[in-house]
């Protein structure tokens, strides 16, 4: 649940769907796994491909909500050298998005939802989490602090650029806070996952990358699958790791056709 947007990078003009809430979604299909997307794109071209393309990956989009908005859109600037930079970003559709009250109950019915970028000030986290429901949300794709709150997530996936002792001392911090498991991300340094009880430093998976987009929501995929199908909390950060690395050697956030647009 929550965001999905529309890469747009220049100056080529080449757009790519994503999103952490998508390509999370997109990724737990590609693995086998029976997922739905809950969120809102904008009454036009972008939003028709957003919706073509989580149909094509299996995902289900009978909660998609439509807007009179745009859909959510990112220009990114693509420099000589592959770097990468946020020029402007248009929250659209996905801003105010909430579920209504048949999407609420509909979400009692799956053994695990994840949050991406939502602005609605926890009230589905704490909903959810109150109903029993397993919930992870990541809490590097909200910035205000009134989103941020992390008690009764399951999973509270974080990232930082630094060493496994650095995750533990991040990962208490979020306990305190009240979740109750906590992976981190940490880049080419690799991940770290405080799960029922375990603490295991996952090394990162030694690649060349072609585009880092949306590894870690790939990571984020990878890991709940592997834990929804019985895996141990380590063995779930590795598969992830790898899923990771492998959304790093190709553009975008899952493997897909660029649509390309003279709209940069």
């Amino acid at each position: 649940m929550g965001d999905n947007c529309v890469d747009i990078l220049r100056p080529a003009g080449r757009r790519f769907i994503g999103g952490n809430a998508v390509n999370v979604a997109v990724q737990f299909a590609s693995l086998g796994g029976v997922s739905a997307y809950f969120g809102a794109v904008g009454e036009d071209e972008n939003g028709a491909l957003t919706e073509q393309s989580l149909v094509r990956n299996r995902v289900d989009i009978s909660r998609l909500a439509r807007r009179a908005l745009p859909t959510a859109y990112t220009q990114i600037d693509v420099a000589e050298n592959g770097e990468r930079s946020i020029g402007f970003e248009d929250f659209g559709a996905c801003a105010g998005y909430v579920p209504d009250d048949d999407a609420m109950a509909a979400l009692l019915g799956f053994d695990h939802v994840h949050i991406g970028w939502l602005d609605d000030g926890g009230a589905v986290r704490r909903h959810l989490a109150a109903a029993g429901i397993s919930v992870s949300q990541d809490t590097t794709v909200n910035a205000r602090p009134e989103n941020l709150g992390v008690d009764g997530l399951s999973i509270a996936f974080a990232s930082i650029d630094g060493s496994h002792d650095a995750a533990r001392r991040a990962a208490h911090a979020l306990f305190a806070r009240g979740a109750r498991g906590v992976v981190v991300t940490r880049g080419s340094q690799g991940s770290s996952v405080f799960v029922d009880g375990f603490d295991a430093d996952i090394p990162a998976r030694p690649i060349v990358p072609v585009d880092t987009t949306g590894a870690g929501d790939s990571y984020i995929a990878g890991f709940l699958h592997a834990l929804l199908s019985g895996a141990s909390p380590d063995v779930a950060g590795e598969k992830a790791a790898a899923l990771a690395a492998a959304t790093c050697l190709h553009e975008g956030g899952f493997p897909q056709q660029p649509v390309e647009t003279t709209d940069s």
